[in-house]
Order: C-alpha cells, then structure tokens, then sequence
C-alpha cells in the first residue's frame, strides 16, 4: 500500500480493516437516516429491507473489504504490480463514501444513481485487479458488488418512484 513497506502484517490487517470500517462508520454518521425527514418521506418500493438491516450488512462488507485489501497489501508480489490495485481500490471507497452525502444529504437519488454505477465500475475493476495480485482478495468482494447491484437497482428505483 501507499503506506510503508516495515509494517507487520498484523498491523497492516487492522489498518486495512480500520480505514475500511471508518469509511461506513464516518459516512453513515454524518448522513445517519434515522434522522432524515427527508428520507422518511420519500415513496420506496415494497421490497425496500429494513433500516435495521443496513448497518450489520455495511459493517459486514467493509470488513471483506479491510481483508481483501490486506490481502493484496501483504503479498510477496512486488510493489509495483499492487499499486495500481491499490489505486482503483481507493477510488471505489472514495465512490462509496460519496454516495451517502449525495443521496441523503443533497437529497439527489439521480446524483447518487450516477456515482453509484461509477462505484459498481470502479468495484469491477478492483476485483478484477485483486484477482491478478490475490484470487482470494477478489472472492473476498464479490458480497461487496452483489450488495452495491442491489442497492443500484433501489437507488434507480427511489429515484423513479420520486420523479
């Protein structure tokens, strides 16, 4: 990672894990949906789950995400081949921390729509870059894109059901 190369892999696990997990953490603090008014009133779809279940499931998922980037972060591969994996992986968390303050915050659905499909292409290839540097860091977040499909498919439907 950007980080040094002296790290144990123990520290490294729990700072992947850590940024990880920060990132929902921050992210569902500054946008907390229990506290949206604007949330409540908008018309969701039957199908919608509970709110009840978002955040297990989230903290479930960065978690996958923290070990798939140690994964990759610890291999003996050299620093150059998990440096653009890296990158990639940085810019599919920096997509998924943004949607939540575009959708709850700015109250775009149509904003979130877009950068969610950004998010599920930067996810892609992410897993697809992992998979050169560990197959098990790549299976690690294939949760990870089958949660973000459907929570596209609920974010497009909010916004239509809203229009």
């Amino acid at each position: 990672m950007l980080i040094s190369k002296n790290i144990s892999p123990a520290w490294k696990l729990l700072i992947s894990v850590m940024v990880c997990e920060s990132v929902g953490f921050i992210s569902g603090f500054l946008t907390m949906t229990d506290m949206n008014i604007w949330f409540d009133t908008l018309n969701k779809p039957s199908w919608n789950p509970p709110s009840d279940l978002f955040g297990p499931v989230w903290t479930a998922l960065y978690l996958l995400m923290g070990v798939s980037l140690w994964l990759v972060w610890k291999s003996p591969v050299p620093y150059e081949a998990k440096k653009k994996p890296e990158l990639i992986f940085i810019i599919q968390l920096l997509l998924n921390f943004c949607w939540s303050f575009l959708f709850f915050k700015c109250h775009s659905p149509s904003l979130a729509f877009a950068d969610i499909i950004l998010m599920l292409i930067a996810i892609l290839l992410t897993i697809i870059s992992f998979s050169k540097v560990s197959r098990l860091a790549a299976v690690l977040l294939i949760p990870y894109i089958g949660w973000v499909s459907f929570a596209a498919i609920l974010n497009y439907t909010i916004w239509i059901m809203n229009s």
